[in-house]
């Protein structure tokens, strides 16, 4: 520590004695005081900070820095860069809540005399300074809400379109956090910050991830109800009503809050209309299914199969359509494009899962032994469907169940006996949607 002191001295030894050397009087120094005299010891003075910053002698740099602030805060902006280095140090070196909250204020209080004196900076100007004093604020004071509001609404507004998009996720998610949380925030406001900050992101594309989390933000929010959507896309709508972004948006975000009433279906298909696709497709089919109307949820996903050529949006689209056969009872239909999907995608497990329950729903039709029989291509399938389902799959427990059902469905060994079959020989199904399928005998 001694050879610290011994450093720190020398040089600040050495500064004082280039500093003498100046001639302070020069114009170019009058930024640092009225007098020649004045400009060397503030001088001095920014010297020693950086040394006392540099070396973590927090208390010296404290005194250096009261001095600057008190005699020529235009001098410097690293005046305040070291400050605010000092009091971040101070805070986390704090023995008290009270003594920290007071260098959390001092740090506060720094950034907006450096808004003061440094805002009409080129590059870090107020709406940087009001950027760092946005997140200081939300690190040093979690529990001021409104004051964490404010201070990012200062930093938003003035960075406008440049504003980091960070910045504007940073509030955006804290204001839904305090209209979950508190009685401080209604969905009125949520609404209404959304829209107007949505603008922000239309104009800054390249912030694609951020806006993805912006709109997570709305929809886990609970202010994003149908109703609350409804109320603020319909004004839009019916002045644009062939706005395709703000149909796509709305679409979304309507979707996702699994809203099921006319507004929404008239304006999913009329974004249909504007821009066909297989998304489009996929969203209105599960509208439709949800309202159990198949034979419409049908029609848009087939709609989309016609035209729609990669393979891997034919795949989810073919899924789709067997899963909404499925639910209909439209058995034939919902075995061949189960299959086609699997065909093109052998490694998803829902193509199986849907096979699985189609041998199986037709089974009955077939009746007697054959139909018994049917049951070891159904369980065949299942147990393919489990394999390649992932564990938190939506069907996977449905998947399980039914091979204990499959199971107990299987021919006994008397039936397998009088229909001269052993137990491990190849067998062929005969009847319904796994005609022809090959399987392996084994009595219940």
């Amino acid at each position: 520590m001694k050879n610290v002191k011994f450093l720190l001295s020398a040089a600040c030894a050495l500064t004082a004695f280039v500093a003498t050397a100046q001639d302070f009087s020069d114009p170019k120094y009058a930024i640092w005081g009225d007098t020649p005299e004045e400009r060397q010891q503030n001088i001095l003075n920014s010297n020693f900070l950086k040394e006392s910053c540099d070396n973590k002698d927090y208390d010296a740099a404290a005194h250096y820095l009261k001095e600057l602030l008190d005699k020529c805060p235009k001098a410097s902006e690293n005046t305040f860069v070291r400050g605010t280095t000092l009091y971040k140090n101070k805070i986390n070196r704090a023995k008290s809540i009270a003594e920290k909250n007071v260098y959390v204020d001092s740090l506060l209080l720094l950034y907006d005399l450096r808004n003061e004196y440094f805002g009409s900076h080129p590059k870090r100007g107020t709406a940087y300074i009001l950027d760092r004093k946005a997140r200081e604020y939300l690190t040093y004071k979690p529990n001021d809400r409104a004051g964490i509001r404010e201070a990012f609404r200062e930093a938003i507004e003035a960075g406008g379109d440049n504003s980091d998009p960070e910045t504007v996720v940073a509030y955006f998610t804290n204001l839904c956090d305090d209209y979950k949380n508190t009685d401080e925030v209604m969905p009125d406001e949520i609404i209404a910050e959304y829209d107007r900050l949505l603008p922000f992101f239309e104009k800054n594309p390249e912030a694609s991830e951020y806006k993805s989390q912006f709109d997570a933000a709305f929809g886990l929010s609970g202010a994003a109800s149908c109703e609350n959507l409804e109320t603020l896309f319909r004004g839009k709508l019916e002045a644009a009503p062939e706005d395709e972004a703000l149909l796509a948006q709305a679409v979304s975000m309507m979707s996702r809050a699994k809203c099921d009433g006319d507004f929404y279906f008239a304006i999913a298909e009329k974004y249909y209309q504007v821009k066909p696709s297989s998304e489009t497709a996929m969203f209105l089919a599960q509208a439709f299914q949800n309202k159990g109307d198949y034979a419409k949820a049908d029609t848009y996903l087939n709609e989309a199969l016609a035209v729609e050529q990669d393979p891997a949006e034919r795949q989810k689209l073919l899924v789709r359509i067997a899963l909404v056969g499925l639910v209909a009872n439209n058995i034939n239909d919902a075995a061949t494009a189960a299959r086609q999907a699997r065909d093109l995608n052998p490694e998803d497990g829902v193509p199986y899962f849907v096979l699985a329950q189609c041998y199986a729903s037709s089974a009955a039709a077939c009746g007697g032994f054959a139909g018994q029989a049917t049951f070891w291509a159904a369980y065949d399938t299942m147990a393919k469907a489990v394999e390649l389902l992932p564990s938190d799959s939506e069907y996977m427990e449905h998947a399980k169940t039914s091979l204990g059902a499959f199971r107990n469905r299987f021919p006994s060994s008397e039936e397998c006996f009088f229909n001269e079959l052993q137990e491990g020989a190849r067998y062929t199904v005969t009847c319904g949607t796994a005609a022809g399928v090959s399987t392996t005998v084994r009595p219940r």
